[in-house]
């Protein structure tokens, strides 16, 4: 498979809550060969706290996102510590500007264009803040985005979500060192992103794990404390405030924004995400013009939607998504 890895940056970006970035910088990674007519484009935005590498694994040709079929770029959020970030930008890491999910689309965008010509993209594909980006991409460009995928992630960041990452913002904001902050924030994580049914059947112990205690370090610490603490909060506040109506062009009508998009859409919650709820898209649905929602029938929670370790809700997604690409 070819891939190529770099960094595109803009200088003095002007960013949509009145900040600005004297260079913005997005790493990205890019798998699989760009067609003659350039209609083969699928961008893949990566989630909360996640580099390419760690959702790189769906591009395979046993997947949706085959690179045998496709060009898929997948693009790194701001403040992932690969793309500008409060811990890779000289400044004080606390002036570090708010960045929209706007933003990060804007730039995103601006990047295909003068690294590749790519101006109309066949798919977005997004899980989590990924599919907040994935509907960005759709209601803000119109008839350049052909489908997305949104799956576990909403147009709007609901009441309820928020505050579920107000709890973890404090947390971090309260921890007497970063490392117990990330700790605590892991422990925290693992009971939201995971559902009852997880938990009471102990499905961890299929992945390897000897006890909960273990999942809970060796899992969800860890995932966090290989991050930087100012990154997270950055990307928290991202996804507080993502709303696809939340700009010049819908002036916070979320109904005119759903309605304006173009592409075909797929809404694949999780059955059991606490906290993208399916509730959230089926109020979605009805004005979307050309959407279908499936809901993902599955007892991993919001992690349902990044089956790494999960073939079968990894083929439920393979299925429709391949269906979607089809259409």
């Amino acid at each position: 498979m070819r891939t190529t890895e770099g960094i595109w940056s803009s200088e003095h970006v002007r960013l949509q809550r009145g900040g600005t970035l004297a260079e913005a910088r997005v790493a990205y990674k890019t798998y699989g060969t760009l067609s003659p007519r350039r209609d083969n484009v699928i961008v893949y935005p990566t989630s909360y706290g996640a580099q390419h590498t760690d959702i790189e694994w769906l591009v395979d040709v046993r997947h949706c996102l085959d690179p045998s079929r496709y060009f898929i770029v997948i693009p790194d959020m701001l403040a992932n510590g690969l793309s500008s970030s409060p811990s890779n930008t000289p400044r004080d890491r606390g002036d570090f500007p708010e960045v929209t999910t706007c933003d990060n689309v804007m730039l995103q965008r601006q990047m295909l264009l003068e690294l590749f010509g790519i101006d109309r993209v066949k798919l977005v594909y997004g899980w989590s803040m990924g599919a907040q980006q994935a509907y960005h991409w759709a209601a803000l460009f119109g008839a350049a985005v052909e489908r997305i995928a949104v799956v576990c992630g909403s147009a709007r960041t609901a009441p309820h979500n928020f505050v579920f990452l107000e709890g973890i913002r404090t947390t971090l904001q309260a921890a007497a060192t970063p490392e117990r902050g990330l700790r605590a924030m892991g422990r925290i994580y693992a009971g939201w992103a995971l559902s009852q049914t997880f938990y009471r059947r102990e499905l961890w112990r299929g992945l390897g794990f000897a006890s909960l205690e273990d999942f809970l370090v060796r899992s969800w610490e860890a995932n966090f404390v290989r991050r930087d603490m100012s990154d997270l909060l950055a990307q928290l506040w991202t996804w507080q405030h993502s709303d696809i109506s939340a700009n010049d062009l819908f002036r916070g009508d979320l109904e005119m924004a759903l309605s304006s998009i173009k592409a075909k859409v797929l809404l694949m919650p999780s059955a059991t995400d606490l906290y993208f709820q399916t509730d959230d898209n089926r109020a979605e649905l009805p004005h979307l013009k050309d959407a279908k929602l499936v809901e993902i029938p599955s007892v991993w929670g919001h992690r349902a939607g990044n089956p790494l370790a999960n073939p079968e809700d990894a083929a439920f997604i393979d299925a429709q998504v391949e269906a979607l690409l089809n259409a």
